[in-house]
C-alpha cells in the first residue's frame, strides 16, 4: 500500500474515530491511483503544487497529507480563500496594503500575515484563479526572492506555495488573466483530481468512510451500507462531487430510524431515497400515474443503473440486486431493458 492511500486510510485511533486523512484518495480505479502517484513524486520535490479540480473536491485535505509525506510535516500548512474581497485579501496574505515598491526592493510584510506565518512551511490558496493582479504581482516576488520585508527587516521566507483552481484556471492563463510566471511556479507539479462520476468504482469505498466518520461525529454506533446501497451510489453522476455525497451521508445518518441504532445495522436503499432527493431530478419520478406504476418505473431506473454500474455482467448485477441470474433476465425482459452489452 503506497503512503499516500495510507494517509487515507489510517486506522483508528483510542476513542475510535477515523483520523481525517483525505476521503477523496479512497480507491483502486485507474484516474484515482494515477492521483496517487503524482503525490509521491510531488512529496520529494519543494516546488509549487497545483491541484485542479472541479467544484466539491476536497483538495485542502488532499494538500494537507502531501505537506505530511514530505520532508518538513511538522511545519506550518496555512490556508488562504482568494475568493473573498481583494482589499480585505490584500491585508490578511500580506498584513500591509501594496505601496508600489520598486521591482529591486523586497516586498514589504506584516507579522500577522498569512505569508509570514508560512514561513518554512506550505501556503495553501484556495480558489486561486480568484487572486487578483495586484495581489497576484506582490505574490510573484515573494516567490520569486525567496525573502521579504518584515517589519522593515529582510527574512528568508522558505515557502512553498500550494494552490487550489477550477478547470477554467488554463484559459484564465491564457487570456493572461492569470500571471504566467506565478503559474508557473504553482505549477512546477500539476494534479488534476477526477471527478466522481470519472471513478464511480470508488464511490463505495468513499460513502462508507464518510459513513464511519459521520456515525462516530453523532455518537452513534458505525452502520454499513448494504450492497444495493452502494450500488445505487455509484450509479449516479454526483455532479456536486465529494460535498454532494457527504451531504447525503450526513442526512442518512441523521434521519437513521431507531430500529437501526444496534451495531451493524445496513443502510438500505429505503434509508438513502430521502436523502437523494430523486423526485426533484428532471425526467425522473415525475408524480404520474397510480403507485403500481410508479414502483415499476423505480425498479426498471434502478435495475438498470445497477446493470450499467457491473458494466452490464449478468452475474454481478444479480448479485447486488440479491436475485438469480435467470430472474434478472426475466425482470429485464418485463420491464424493457435492452442488455446490449450483456456478454455473459
Amino acid at each position: 500500500m503506497s503512503d499516500t492511500l495510507t494517509l487515507a486510510s489510517r486506522s483508528t485511533d483510542v476513542a475510535g474515530a477515523r483520523t481525517r486523512g483525505a476521503v477523496e484518495l479512497l480507491g483502486r480505479s485507474n484516474a484515482i491511483l494515477r492521483v496517487q502517484e503524482l503525490l509521491r513524486r510531488a512529496a520529494t520535490t519543494e516546488g509549487g503544487v497545483l491541484f485542479v479540480a472541479e467544484p466539491g473536491s476536497d483538495v485542502i485535505s488532499i494538500a494537507r497529507d502531501l505537506h505530511h509525506l514530505g520532508t518538513s510535516p511538522s511545519s506550518a500548512f496555512v490556508v488562504i480563500d482568494c475568493a473573498i474581497d481583494a482589499l480585505r485579501l490584500d491585508t490578511i496574505l500580506f498584513g500591509t496594503p501594496a505601496n508600489g515598491s520598486p521591482a529591486s526592493e523586497l516586498e514589504p510584510i506584516g507579522v500577522g500575515s498569512r505569508v509570514a506565518a508560512a514561513r518554512g512551511g506550505v501556503l495553501f490558496l484556495q480558489n486561486v484563479g480568484d487572486l487578483p493582479a495586484s495581489a497576484q504581482a506582490r505574490l510573484a516576488r515573494v516567490v520569486r526572492d525567496g525573502e521579504a520585508l518584515l517589519d522593515g527587516e529582510p527574512v528568508s521566507l522558505s515557502l512553498r506555495l500550494m494552490a487550489g483552481a477550477g478547470p477554467g484556471i488554463d484559459s484564465e492563463v491564457r487570456s493572461r488573466g492569470f500571471r504566467t510566471d506565478l503559474f508557473r511556479r504553482l505549477s512546477s507539479s500539476r494534479i488534476d483530481l477526477p471527478a466522481i462520476r470519472d471513478r464511480a468504482a470508488d464511490v463505495p469505498a468513499v460513502a462508507t468512510r464518510l459513513l464511519e466518520q459521520a456515525c462516530h461525529d453523532s455518537e452513534l454506533p458505525v452502520h454499513a451500507f448494504s450492497q444495493a446501497a452502494l450500488a445505487l451510489l455509484s450509479a449516479l453522476s454526483w455532479p456536486g462531487n465529494l460535498a454532494e455525497i457527504q451531504a447525503v451521508v450526513n442526512q442518512v445518518v441523521a434521519d437513521i430510524p431507531k430500529d437501526l441504532v444496534e451495531p451493524s445495522g445496513l443502510i438500505q436503499i429505503e434509508h438513502l431515497l430521502p436523502a437523494l432527493k430523486l423526485d426533484c431530478a428532471p425526467g425522473r419520478f415525475v408524480p404520474a400515474g397510480n403507485l403500481r406504476e410508479a414502483r415499476l418505473r423505480f425498479e426498471r431506473d434502478y435495475i438498470a443503473a445497477v446493470l450499467q454500474h457491473h458494466d452490464w455482467r449478468m452475474a454481478a448485477a444479480a448479485h447486488t440486486l440479491g436475485i438469480q441470474r435467470p430472474n434478472l433476465y426475466r425482470k429485464a425482459r418485463q420491464l424493457g431493458i435492452t442488455l446490449t452489452r450483456a456478454s455473459e
